[in-house]
């Protein structure tokens, strides 16, 4: 059964900036689609928000996994704690190392990217190269350079989704290209 999880990130709702657009998009594609309000989304946590995913979401060789912002470092983990391979995972304007050299409680110290890259039959990371929070192109190399995958990086768009920087970001082109893609 195809199905989709999609991660929102800091301070955002499933309903933020792309995400509704996305959805309908994969459940037109025939996906069975979980985009939850995931537990603290204004200081996302790992200890509360990995198990709560791992707890309540539903995991197979055809699931896709979609994250923007700090939804990203949360698949990371959720990878990492897979037993099985997924068919993919695409992360927006994420991160794997503390932005700004500011802590961030949804990072983990390590990765371990063996795990995480047997774990996933494919990973795309979209980045920009004038993220305003430091989750930009130097951050999209440093995972590809661990997993392998697919880099991509577009000139001048932000965060790809950020009220306090008036991006609104509605629909995501690119992304719906990519979400099509049949299996690799």
């Amino acid at each position: 059964m195809k199905n989709a999880i999609m991660f929102h990130g800091s301070g955002e709702t499933p309903d933020s900036f792309w995400y509704p657009s996305i959805r309908r998009f994969l459940e037109e594609l025939g996906y069975e689609v979980w985009s939850p309000q995931l537990p603290k989304p204004d200081v996302p946590e790992l200890k509360v928000q990995l198990p709560y995913i791992l707890e309540n979401g539903k995991f197979n060789e055809e699931t896709v996994l979609v994250g923007h912002s700090a939804g990203c470092p949360l698949i990371l983990s959720v990878l990492e704690n897979l037993n099985f391979k997924v068919l993919r995972a695409v992360l927006v304007a994420g991160f794997s190392r503390n932005l700004r050299g500011y802590p961030n409680p949804i990072l983990q110290d390590r990765y371990d990217w063996e795990k995480i890259k047997r774990n996933v039959r494919d990973v795309i990371f979209i980045h920009t190269d004038n993220d305003p929070w430091g989750a930009d192109d130097k951050q999209g190399y440093h995972m590809f350079e661990n997993l392998g995958g697919t880099l991509i990086i577009r000139h001048g768009e932000g965060h790809m989704g950020s009220t306090l920087f008036n991006q609104p970001y509605k629909e995501f082109p690119l992304l719906e290209k990519l979400l099509s893609l049949e299996k690799v």
